[in-house]
């Protein structure tokens, strides 16, 4: 991502005009998110929640100045939507939906990495930046601003653990849910890296779950000195069956790979406080900051 999003940022909601597309553009908006417009092709010139609805990302661009484009599109079309966003150099690009063709999600970031643009997901519960943005689904309720930086897999642990994190008395500042799905735009190490730089965030909880070699990856960055911030983890699945999907469509195991328990080795051996139950990650910031 060219920058993390903030107040300032005007977001345009992509399937503003399906259930919940507008369900969560009015949360959105009630948190404070500058939503400035919304598109559904063949739509154009209604309005919902009080905000214009275009055919084309092209219209809405060209009549709001969009920074970031959230996409609450049916899987089969979900691809095309994203792309319209892409070609318009919108960035970020957070992709909601669920079961998105992997042939798509692969075609998607080909062409958002040629571009320069970030996709978030897809199969994401999106991004916040508390206090000040909200791009997704998450309950808004949970989190306070603060200088934890959140990473996610998961979505239901992306959200009790910032959960945690407030109750033990700290905040959050930029959180992001990666996406549940085997191709997706971020990974750890990509966030890693923006939160290295960002000022505002002291410390991260990173959240974890079995399949892929994510978090590995993660491990060997921390490892080689790329994040030099204080790091507190969790990684779900370790009661998980090999060869059975849990979840996600990236939450699977395939022999010794991607397992909880080597998750777990690598963050250790990288110095990383990795908890074992969710809420210890918070007690673990708390003593770390």
């Amino acid at each position: 991502m060219t920058r993390f999003i903030d107040k300032d940022t005007r977001v345009l909601v992509q399937g503003i005009t399906g259930s919940q597309g507008a369900f969560h553009t009015r949360l959105m908006r009630e948190y404070g998110t500058r939503v400035v417009a919304g598109t559904v092709p063949g739509r154009g010139g209604q309005t919902i929640e009080g905000l214009p609805v275009y055919d084309t990302v092209v219209e809405a661009k060209e009549s709001h100045g969009v920074d970031a484009s959230i996409i609450f599109v049916p899987a089969p079309y979900a691809l095309d939507a994203a792309l319209e966003s892409v070609e318009e150099g919108i960035d970020p690009v957070v992709v909601i939906t669920e079961g998105m063709p992997v042939r798509d999600s692969v075609e998607l970031m080909a062409r958002a990495r040629l571009s320069g643009t970030t996709v978030v997901g897809p199969n994401t519960p999106g991004l916040i930046k508390a206090g000040e943005c909200k791009m997704g689904i998450m309950p808004a309720q949970v989190f306070k601003k603060g200088e934890v930086g959140v990473i996610s897999r998961s979505g239901t642990l992306f959200y009790e653990i910032a959960a945690h994190i407030t109750r033990v008395g700290l905040g959050q500042s930029t959180c992001v849910g990666l996406g549940g799905d085997p191709v997706v735009g971020l990974d750890y190490v990509n966030v890693l890296r923006w939160f290295e730089e960002d000022p505002e965030t002291e410390a991260v909880a990173l959240i974890g779950e079995i399949g892929g070699d994510a978090e590995e990856r993660a491990a060997a960055f921390i490892g080689d000195g790329g994040f030099t911030k204080p790091v507190a983890a969790y990684v779900a699945g370790r009661a998980a069956v090999p060869g059975k999907r849990m979840g996600h469509a990236g939450a699977i195991i395939q022999g010794s790979s991607g397992t909880a328990e080597s998750k777990m080795n690598a963050l250790r051996d990288a110095g990383v406080d990795v908890g074992e139950l969710p809420g210890q990650v918070a007690e673990s910031l708390k003593e770390l900051l």
